[in-house]
């Protein structure tokens, strides 16, 4: 599973063209919103939702459960793993 979270913090910070690293995410910190330190809005979460796409065959059609998703890296792992 760290792998996986790693994995996904590598993807996020190569989408998203934003000023941080891989190493800089936490497992648990917020993704978005007001709470988030990395800053990432709509256009970084279609971008994200994407390359999880291509990458994990995952498809997060709905808004609610894409936010849900998104929360945190742990929640994109435990979405991801549980796809498989």
């Amino acid at each position: 599973m760290q792998e996986l979270k790693q994995e996904i913090k590598e993807l996020i910070a190569i989408e998203c063209d934003k000023d941080f690293r891989a190493e800089e995410i936490s497992d648990t910190e917020p993704l978005f919103g007001s709470a988030s330190k990395l800053e990432l809005d709509s256009i970084d979460a279609l971008q994200i939702s994407m390359a999880l796409q291509k990458k994990y065959g995952v498809t997060l059609n709905d808004s609610k459960e894409l936010r849900r998703v998104m929360e945190s890296v742990n929640s994109l792992a435990d979405f991801i793993s549980k796809t498989k």
